[in-house]
């Protein structure tokens, strides 16, 4: 998919029938820039963490570096399309934020460096040839296993006492999902768990799904990291409230969105070693030689406000272990 040319029209045309959402480059005008490394971001997060993560190791936006932002807007099948054109604008080296956009990155170049995160083993993925010596033009950081959403499901219990049926919502088409609903279920017996599998493709279909937890009389919703329920979280925090369903998330995003908890690698955290990883690949290092890293810290968040709303008290050997509280 690398190599041939588009001219502006035809580019914005090819963007409108893509349904891509594109930011163009921000570049300081305090100064002319000569050639500031191009630096492709999929993903519908803030791009701030990033910018700020590479402050920190000396860059300056628009002088050392400008920002190409691609927001597939909870849409997976947006990925393929929004990485080519990335490769088209020539980025330097493209970070990736979720499972699809690193595998789309990877169909769309074999040559452009590409930082992934929040990425589940990526040797199961066909993504590297090993953790330690990835071997291509991909690395950057693994949550390496289904791990944290086993932890998440058993936080919920432990936090609401009244929990006994949980609703999973998932995603048939995130690569990483079946086999973390596998697990999920497995981990359920153990903590004699119930558990209502929902898989979700579209917006349109969630009114369908609480009505269905309602129907299947479940006590709690986990919902799977994916960019569909990432960019809906509100509306998904919403729905759970308004059916009386305590909601555990994974980023500290789904928290402040009004999830009654979250738990996952710490983002920031996160952020910080995928900069460090585009540093050293714009300093010439080879990303099949930079060995792949897990995270280190994890983030545990609750909300008050909607544990106020639901009528819930979180258990007290809970608290004691969240990292940050919304009041």
């Amino acid at each position: 998919m690398e190599g041939g040319s588009m001219n502006d029209t035809r580019r914005r045309q090819f963007l409108h029938a893509a349904g891509v959402l594109f930011v163009a480059p921000s570049v300081a005008l305090a100064q002319p820039v000569k050639h500031p490394y191009r630096i492709g971001l999929i993903g519908d997060g803030s791009s701030r963490p990033i910018e700020q993560s590479l402050n920190d190791l000396g860059y300056v936006e628009g002088r050392d570096f400008v920002l190409e932002i691609a927001r597939p807007v909870g849409r997976s099948d947006r990925f393929d399309a929004i990485a080519s054109e990335l490769v088209r604008r020539k980025v330097d080296v493209i970070v990736a934020g979720t499972p699809n956009a690193v595998l789309s990155a990877k169909r769309a170049t074999a040559t452009i460096p590409i930082v992934m995160m929040h990425t589940p083993d990526p040797v199961q993925l066909g993504l590297v040839a090993s953790l330690a010596r990835p071997g291509g033009n991909i690395t950057g950081v693994t949550t390496l296993s289904d791990a944290p959403s086993i932890k998440q499901l058993e936080l919920l219990k432990e936090a609401v006492a009244r929990v006994s049926r949980v609703a999973i919502l998932w995603n048939r088409g995130n690569p990483w999902h079946p086999a973390t609903v596998r697990a999920l279920r497995s981990s359920g017996e153990s903590l004699r768990l119930g558990l209502h599998e929902l898989d979700v493709h579209r917006p349109e279909e969630f009114d369908a799904a609480f009505r269905a937890m309602a129907t299947e009389r479940t006590d709690a919703v986990l919902v799977l990291a994916d960019p569909l329920t990432f960019f809906h979280r509100e509306r998904l925090a919403d729905l759970a409230i308004a059916h009386r369903l305590p909601m555990m998330g994974s980023l500290r995003a789904y928290a402040e969105a009004g999830c009654l908890l979250s738990y996952w690698a710490d983002a920031a955290d996160v952020y910080r070693r995928a900069a460090s990883y585009v540093d050293r690949i714009l300093k010439g290092a080879d990303p099949g030689t930079l060995p792949v890293e897990q995270p280190t810290k994890f983030e545990f968040v609750a909300n008050l406000k909607t544990a106020r709303i639901l009528g819930i008290t979180i258990a007290p050997s809970v608290l004691l272990r969240v990292d940050r509280v919304i009041e």
